[in-house]
């Protein structure tokens, strides 16, 4: 057995199985969206790859539990696609300027999809799905 083997079993070894979790956890690609002024980078960047926008509520436990079923099951990077995370209680002024500039109903959990400055998906509450992502992934 090299040194190196010995060290890295020895460091496995004293692991909580929290830390291997931690270490297997891959981070959600979470960006900001806080500014009116970023919708049209956004749509910008969707001529280039998927722009996705979350917006969510804080308050609401309907929310809350979409939102983490969310994130446990997104597995995109930021080179597949675009992930915005609008948090509706402290930018409501963003929430409009989204429902004005893209046409799109406000609701709360909702997941906008924008391809080639087009929403080409939208969903809420329980409808909100990554299996529907996949159809503009590449």
């Amino acid at each position: 057995m090299t040194k190196q083997f010995d060290m890295g079993l020895f460091d496995f070894l004293n692991k909580s199985q929290r830390d291997v979790a931690k270490e297997e956890i891959i981070e959600t690609p979470w960006h900001v969206l806080s500014k009116p002024e970023q919708l049209d980078a956004l749509l910008k960047e969707s001529e280039n790859l998927p722009v996705i926008i979350f917006k969510h509520s804080t308050r609401c436990g309907i929310s809350r539990m979409v939102y983490k079923q969310f994130e446990k099951s997104y597995n995109y990077t930021d080179e597949q696609a675009k992930l915005y995370y609008l948090d509706l209680l402290s930018h409501r002024e963003v929430s409009n300027a989204v429902a004005n500039k893209l046409q799109v109903h406000h609701e709360s959990p909702q997941l906008i999809v924008l391809q080639n400055r087009d929403v080409v998906h939208h969903a809420s509450h329980h409808s909100i799905s990554t299996s529907d992502i996949a159809k503009f992934v590449n």
